[in-house]
């Protein structure tokens, strides 16, 4: 998979979620010297069928649109001239905002998202934000209707909010079925982006990415950028989450618990 996803960038919470920085810096440094890094949007039409760029081609996505995106991501992406995607939870921009309610292991401090001056910031500087829903709700839970309802609000809202059209949506947690691919199309959007636990039927609404997480060194990207799938289990709680998935046949990441 070519499409690499990455959530937090930080070194206090050690979380699979949280890359340290260095380590997302040298990463992007060896992206920089050995890839052709794409925005998202100019990779779309060049995916074959079963969701990979050409080789030697990549893109960088961001899911949650976390605070420390800001402070750890955005210096580097600048500095090595890197294109980005971050998926951003809608509700989070509200005037009453969101808690980050859906992250299991938060730990010592609280987590905090972005503000709209600080995407607006990031937009300025090239960053594309795109759609993460408007809740982070479990879409394969909602019914069709609630599900077209929660999208279509996040797509419209983040639209308002950029001065541009947002047609791009990951889905929480990676977690998706017929129906909420029906109701991403529904709501608009043109594509949609997974993190499979295993192969996957792929089209427009179901566009693989691997994640990368904390404690992955370059060989490990390298490897995960290469293969067109890899099981990327790394602790006992993305196991218990894909036999969640399993039993309830939905279809998404290893990271379901909290991506």
């Amino acid at each position: 998979m070519t499409i690499f996803c990455y959530h937090s960038v930080e070194p206090l919470w050690e979380s699979p979620m949280a890359v340290e920085p260095g380590a997302f810096a040298q990463q992007a440094g060896w992206l920089r010297r050995t890839r052709r890094v794409l925005p998202l949007r100019d990779a779309l039409p060049r995916l074959d069928t079963s969701g990979r760029l050409p080789r030697g081609e990549a893109v960088l996505t961001f899911d949650d649109g976390f605070t420390s995106l800001h402070s750890h991501v955005l210096p580097v992406l600048t500095r090595e001239a890197l294109p980005a995607t971050v998926f951003l939870v809608a509700q989070t921009l509200t005037p009453a905002g969101q808690p980050v309610d859906w992250v299991d292991d938060p730990g010592p401090e609280p987590l905090d998202t972005l503000s709209l001056d600080q995407v607006l910031e990031m937009q300025d500087a090239g960053v594309d934000f795109e759609s993460h829903s408007w809740a982070h709700h479990d879409l394969t839970r909602l019914t069709e209707a609630e599900c077209v309802r929660d999208l279509r609000e996040s797509r419209e809202l983040l639209s308002d909010l950029l001065g541009r059209a947002v047609t791009l949506l990951a889905y929480p947690r990676g977690l998706h079925d017929d129906k909420v691919r029906r109701a991403a199309r529904t709501a608009g959007y043109t594509h949609a982006f997974t993190l499979p636990e295993r192969a996957e039927q792929v089209d427009e609404h179901a566009i693989p990415r691997v994640g990368i997480y904390r404690g992955n060194g370059q060989v490990a990207v390298r490897v995960k950028g290469a293969r067109s799938y890899l099981p990327l289990r790394t602790s006992p709680w993305l196991a218990c989450a894909a036999g969640h998935l399993r039993r309830t046949g939905g279809t998404g990441p290893d990271a379901a618990a909290e991506g």
